[in-house]
């Protein structure tokens, strides 16, 4: 018995002996690895010296060069830079589960009171079953109410649980408003596009006003003889081809008043038959400063401009007989027709002239063409002292990347175009063009010009405009100028800065956005109507506001502040606008 009990308890302290030294041994083995773990992690700590460290180590002493080395160890650990990943990563998540969390606690509070109105509709329709008159009960308005009730709520949880149901409405839903924002694009281009090609009220009211002038007073317009200024070839000479009276007035007072010479520049202004009356109206009651010289003329005192000499012309006749041999004029409001109309306003002679600048000015060797939404801000005579290097064209390019490229506005498809032109080629534009008139005689430029349009009949060639066939007529014959000189966009860019606008030479409104009409951005506007002529009575008579009509200033240390119209709003939502005036 004694030996048993003995041996039990002998038994009994070595079972808990063995147990307590198992225990002391795991705990000994995990001291020992984490110590072994700590050891390997500073021992490779304090090694590791980047070679970066090594030009300083040299120069410090043992004790500070070992501190030194251990610091930028220290710094440089890419474990460092695993954990910090990490710990960003970490405080994603966890922004993450807190943000599903509220979303959850919401689905709770809105399951909850589902749950709550199932119940109360459990409990109504009970009631209903227990009442003794229980079937007639089912015809009353109350119980019909509460059965219809019922369903909607029914149908209405299934949708909230229903995924693929969800997914379809939310495809409805993108659908639908895509549908919608592509109407409202076509709806605001189609708007941009009646207001930049109406009239406004003030601008018809000047004409009328500046013609009525001319008819009460005609002893006071008489026709003046040509002055020899008009073909002196050492004068500096424009051509501006318009039929808006306010824009070439603006474009004639922005240069002169930026000249430093300014009786030194002649204008050559062409207009049509309609105009040229309140086109010579205004520059006779108000006359250019600093004795310039302006010269009005109209399409129609060319005499070589006829069908037979010129194809735009024949083109043009030919269009319109087409047209109203096919369409009544009660049709002519439809898209198509509206299309028509407009190729044939792009047909217009006065956008053409340009190609005939050596027949108009014979006696001239440089003349600089200038469009009609542009303003001078700088003298414009070192234009006159480019070397053209023997080319006929000088015109700041527009590409970047592949944007502006000749395959933009040639029909590569065409055999006859692939085999002349680069379709990488860079385009240029019209607005501020240098042309050297002898260069462009001896290279036969307005020949070329006509055999590309005889060629181009049925638009197989480009589809409309005056920059497709100025690319193919100056192809290889146009020089590049600095791009401070032209300054593109303003008439349908928001973003381009004041410091490039400030720097330019000539700012060019090209678009729809032009700066006489209300669709104009207002933080442009004010470089143009700066020049305006507000002490024209008749310029205040016609009501154009131009002074103050809302402008919105906000410059502060040389930063822009403006706000964008309404109508620069538009244009984000009616997409791009080419840089080639319509």
């Amino acid at each position: 018995m004694a030996v048993a009990v003995r041996g039990a308890r002998g038994g009994g302290s070595s079972g808990v002996g063995a147990g307590f030294l198992g225990l002391f041994s795991y705990r000994v083995f995990v001291s020992a690895m984490f110590s072994l773990l700590f050891i390997a992690t500073a021992t490779v700590l304090l090694t590791t010296r980047p070679s970066a460290t090594h030009h300083h180590s040299r120069l410090q002493s043992s004790g500070n060069a070992y501190m030194h080395t251990t610091y930028v160890a220290l710094n440089s650990d890419p474990l460092r830079t695993r954990l910090d990943l990490i710990y960003r990563q970490a405080n994603d998540h966890v922004t993450l589960v807190k943000a599903y969390a509220a979303y959850a606690r919401k689905l709770k509070l809105d399951i909850s009171r589902q749950l709550k109105m199932f119940d109360d509709l459990a409990k109504n329709f009970s009631d209903i079953s227990s009442k003794p008159r229980y079937k007639s009960s089912l015809f009353e308005t109350d119980v019909k109410d509460r059965v219809k009730f019922a369903r909607l709520l029914m149908a209405e949880s299934k949708e909230n649980y229903d995924n693929q149901l969800k997914i379809q409405k939310l495809k409805d839903t993108i659908f639908a408003v895509s549908e919608l924002l592509g109407k409202a694009k076509k709806n605001g281009a189609f708007a941009s596009s009646i207001a930049a090609k109406s009239v406004p009220k003030s601008l018809h009211c000047l004409a009328m006003r500046l013609v009525e002038e001319r008819i009460s007073h005609p002893e006071k317009y008489k026709d003046d003889l040509p002055k020899s200024e008009f073909e002196d070839p050492d004068l500096y000479h424009y051509a501006i081809f318009s039929d808006n009276v306010i824009a070439v007035s603006v474009v004639v007072r922005s240069v002169v008043k930026n000249a430093e010479e300014p009786w030194k520049h002649v204008f050559h202004v062409v207009t049509d038959r309609m105009n040229l009356a309140a086109m010579k109206v205004w520059f006779r009651m108000r006359p250019v400063e600093g004795g310039a010289h302006v010269e009005v003329k109209a399409i129609e005192d060319y005499k070589f401009m006829n069908s037979d000499y010129v194809p735009v012309l024949r083109q043009i006749e030919s269009a319109k007989k087409k047209f109203y041999s096919e369409h009544k004029m009660e049709n002519a409001t439809k898209d198509g027709n509206n299309m028509k109309f407009r190729d044939l306003e792009l047909m217009s002679m006065l956008n053409h002239l340009r190609f005939y600048l050596p027949e108009m000015y014979p006696k001239l060797h440089k003349i600089l063409f200038l469009e009609d939404d542009v303003v001078v801000q700088k003298d414009l005579t070192g234009l006159w002292k480019i070397d053209l290097s023997g080319k006929v064209n000088g015109a700041v390019e527009t590409c970047f990347g592949s944007f502006h490229r000749f395959s933009q506005y040639l029909n590569f498809s065409n055999a006859l175009i692939r085999e002349r032109f680069n379709p990488k080629a860079c385009a240029w534009a019209y607005g501020v063009n240098i042309f050297d008139l002898d260069a462009w005689r001896r290279e036969q430029c307005t020949e070329m010009y006509h055999s590309w349009q005889n060629l181009n009949v049925d638009r197989t060639l480009w589809n409309s405009g005056t920059l497709p066939p100025g690319l193919m007529t100056f192809y290889s014959l146009t020089k590049s100028l600095d791009k401070s000189w032209h300054v593109l966009g303003l008439g349908y860019n928001p973003s381009i800065s004041m410091d490039v606008i400030n720097n330019a030479a000539v700012i060019h409104y090209n678009g729809n956005m032009k700066p006489w009409l209300d669709i104009a951005m207002i933080r442009y506007k004010n470089l143009w109507t700066k020049y305006v002529d507000n002490d024209m009575e008749f310029v205040q008579t016609c009501n154009f506001g131009f002074e103050n009509k809302g402008f919105l200033k906000g410059y502060h240390d040389g930063a822009v502040g403006w706000k964008l119209s309404c109508s620069d709003y538009v244009f984000r939502i009616t997409g791009d606008i080419t840089s080639e005036d319509p």
